[in-house]
């Protein structure tokens, strides 16, 4: 058996409280699901699984069925049906038993219920109806674990009709002494906001509270809310902008506590959505990308560990510096990084370099043209995907002065190309310079009969024009 199954069957007993052995994490041998996972690791061919799965789904029909059944027992069941639906097989019989399991089970049968219903459910499946009352009740509970679970399946799926009559309930919660409640409330707003907008536009102010919340799991909660809120409209946040430096300031100097840090890396994801908001608020405004400055040099200066999640954290501030108003000293810093990206062995940063320069060239195309030379010989590269992003960004700093040598590039690369789809969107690309730049005309003229049959097709095709 794989260790991947081994490391299953050893994770759910503690999951999801399923029977064991004395003593031991592992299922039992006896567990009805450690049979079914079992017999199907051991299974040759895909025709033997459906047929040990409809077994397997008409025995659960059967005791879903049977009013003997306990609800411990339906507890088992519920995974039992979760698993079969997870290698894609339909249990529909049993998702009203989910959620009889969610409105009537202890806390530990709610939990598996809940569980079901969230996997088994979409927030447009009329079944979901039936949970609303369960959900209120469990939100007014005293039992911190019936508020987290029913926290949990609102910020999942939730009817956008029945918002109104729990969003008090949320909001409240928004105030709780337990933080890991005040965060699973702000992101079920998060999720009222994403799905009904109009329904939260009073409650902006609470924001603003969550994101100073002493907690810094319920701020990096409220950063979601934000950073949608400012892509919609950037000038009504402008006086955040402060408060945003502040707590980059403070994740970039590691004073939040280590469970946050990844890698050895300060809280990385947080760092990369903070400067994803510095971005939009800084965006052709002058005085508030100032303010920003210092803490961008900072982060660019930290974000040193060779590690994927710093190169992740350097790409976004890359972003950052050369969408907002420019700094001569943070773009000459930035132009190193993404040299340093491009000129890398590695496939990987190799292409993060080039999707840096691509972004960089959208915002101007002459802050790319240092890098020409590095991006052309990027086509020797032998990765497909990498000659795919440079040609598209050769293609974007084109001008006058080096539109032959790009499209002699271009029209090299078609000699050799086996990728249809990469000759069709070359072919256009070659095309759309032909008639942008009608010098090129003659140059296409006499090279055709040294191009391959889809060179000629580009001088027919320009010749029309």
């Amino acid at each position: 058996m794989s260790d991947v199954v081994e490391k299953t069957l050893t994770a759910l007993p503690g999951l999801l409280s399923l029977d064991s052995q004395p003593g031991s994490n592992k299922l039992s041998s006896s567990s009805k699901l450690g049979s079914l996972i079992r017999g199907i690791t051991e299974l040759t061919s895909k025709h033997e699984e459906e047929k040990l799965i409809q077994r397997e789904l008409t025995s659960i029909k059967e005791q879903v069925s049977s009013p003997n059944t306990s609800m411990r027992q339906m507890k088992e069941l519920m995974v039992r049906a979760i698993y079969c639906e997870m290698l894609g097989y339909e249990a529909s019989f049993s998702y009203i038993h989910a959620i009889k399991l969610a409105q009537q089970g202890t806390a530990l049968e709610k939990r598996v219920g809940y569980l079901a219903v969230s996997l088994f459910l979409n927030e447009s499946h009329e079944l979901l109806l039936l949970l609303v009352n369960t959900v209120l009740k469990d939100l007014q509970s005293t039992n911190l674990i019936e508020v987290c679970m029913a926290l949990t399946v609102v910020s999942q799926m939730f009817p956008k009709d029945m918002i109104p009559a729990i969003l008090p309930l949320v909001e409240e919660k928004l105030n709780h002494p337990k933080e890991i409640i005040r965060r699973k409330a702000v992101l079920a707003l998060y999720k009222f906001y994403l799905i009904a907008p109009n329904q939260v536009q009073h409650i902006h102010n609470k924001f603003r509270k969550a994101l100073c919340d002493k907690d810094p799991g319920v701020m990096t909660a409220s950063l979601h809310i934000y950073l949608q809120l400012i892509e919609e409209n950037p000038e009504g946040y402008k006086d955040l902008t402060t408060s945003f430096v502040t707590i980059l300031k403070q994740v970039v100097g590691g004073k939040l506590p280590m469970d946050f840090n990844y890698h050895s890396v300060p809280a990385p994801w947080l760092q990369i959505q903070l400067l994803r908001i510095l971005c939009l608020l800084g965006k052709n405004d002058q005085s508030t990308s100032e303010i920003m400055y210092e803490v961008l040099d900072e982060s660019l200066r930290r974000a040193e560990i060779n590690h994927n999640i710093t190169y992740a954290i350097l790409f976004e501030c890359v972003k950052c510096i050369y969408t907002i108003h420019p700094k001569s000293e943070l773009l000459e810093k930035a132009a190193k990084c993404i040299g340093n990206f491009v000129l890398s062995p590695k496939i990987n940063l190799k292409y993060l370099g080039l999707k840096a320069l691509t972004y960089v060239v959208q915002q101007d195309p002459k802050l790319a043209l240092q890098h020409q030379m590095t991006i052309i010989e990027c086509l020797d590269h032998p990765d497909l995907i990498i000659k795919r992003e440079t040609l598209e960004l050769l293609f974007r700093i084109t001008n006058a002065q080096n539109v032959t040598v790009i499209v002699d590039k271009m029209l090299e690369f078609l000699r050799i190309n086996k990728d249809d789809y990469t000759t069709i969107d070359l072919v256009g690309k070659v095309a759309e310079l032909a008639e942008k730049y009608p010098l090129i005309h003659v140059f296409l003229s006499f090279g055709g009969p040294l191009l391959p049959e889809n060179g000629k097709k580009i001088v027919k095709y320009t010749s029309h024009k």
